[in-house]
């Protein structure tokens, strides 16, 4: 959207910390070809944030936006640049969950600024290509800013598919370890993997409208035969989007597949006891009848004991016989 035109406020820098003597230094990289320059900044700061500002002319509110760290995926118009705020998902090793990772772009019609929050390795890698060969390089600056934004961008998205490839990966190993029973020790995978295609459709659910939003906005820095070129984005967003439905369902059917087996194996188990202390009542009935201190025909003799353990088999035989002609077990 298209920010109204506002006084710019000279507001003091915040003090960057530095070792005594030392001169904070700028960390910016550079790379320049048929009058584009393509800057890229990896966890950028105040002192870089500020320094682009003051070179480029960039609002004060777009500067807070590069420093803030709770941005949703948007798109600023200005009549010389346009401020884009994207989010990719990134895996934490230290703390085994899906993230998301943010970038901020600034697209002219002579420069293009990325700035991501953490190191996205489809960006850091095409820079540095560009930087090591300059055929490519020169391939991809000579169409202009809106072009080389788009293979920013195709490198981002392309990155994606790896990471919903190991979750289909993942899907399918705990369905084959489903249906070899052992139902009760892939909970937490189950619950992993359904935690891990929430998280991934957090991060390309807003990023779909600002996807869109970006072809129409991306066409006064793109020459007329290039403009097709983010119908590609715009796909990939949507066979994201697509893929994360299929696996959303795959995981739920998992989730109750998994709880019916083990509610049928709890059934098994409850059914087995209660067959057990039914077959146990007759005999405990015999047992409990003649164990009373009254007189009996045949008490205190072995022919009495017999005679009442008979019974009891007896009793066991027609019991078991009877649920198996049943087929309760």
């Amino acid at each position: 959207m298209e920010r109204p035109t506002l006084t710019r406020i000279r507001r003091a820098r915040p003090s960057v910390p530095a070792e005594a003597g030392v001169e904070p230094r700028v960390r910016i990289a550079e790379l320049q070809a048929h009058d584009l320059t393509w800057i890229h900044v990896e966890r950028p700061g105040p002192l870089e944030a500020h320094a682009l500002a003051e070179r480029f002319g960039f609002h004060d509110l777009d500067v807070e936006d590069v420093l803030s760290k709770r941005q949703r995926p948007k798109i600023d118009e200005y009549p010389n640049y346009l401020f884009v705020v994207l989010h990719f998902p990134k895996y934490d090793k230290a703390i085994q969950r899906l993230n998301a990772a943010e970038v901020d772009l600034f697209l002219g019609p002579d420069f293009l600024v990325t700035l991501p929050n953490v190191e996205l390795l489809p960006v850091s890698r095409l820079f540095s290509r560009c930087e090591n060969d300059e055929e490519l390089r020169a391939e991809l600056f000579a169409k202009g800013s809106g072009y080389l934004l788009y293979h920013v961008l195709d490198d981002l998205f392309d990155y994606c598919f790896p990471i919903l490839d190991k979750m289909a990966h993942k899907l399918d190993a705990i369905e084959d370890e489903l249906f070899e029973g052992r139902s009760e020790e892939i909970v937490r995978d189950i619950s992993n993997a359904k935690q891990e295609v929430i998280a991934y459709r957090k991060i390309i659910k807003p990023e779909r409208s600002t996807v869109r939003l970006l072809e129409r906005y991306t066409q006064r820095f793109l020459r007329e035969d290039l403009e097709v070129y983010f119908d590609d984005i715009v796909d990939a967003t949507e066979r994201i989007w697509d893929l994360l439905d299929n696996y959303k369902e795959v995981v739920e059917a998992l989730e109750e597949t998994n709880e019916s087996v083990i509610s049928h194996k709890q059934n098994d188990v409850l059914r087995m006891l209660t067959l057990i202390a039914t077959v146990m009542l007759p005999l405990t009935l015999v047992t409990s009848v003649f164990g009373m201190n009254v007189l009996f025909p045949g008490e205190s003799t072995s022919a009495a004991f017999w005679a009442i353990l008979g019974v009891m088999v007896t009793a066991l035989i027609g019991m078991v016989g009877f649920f198996r002609w049943r087929r309760w077990f």
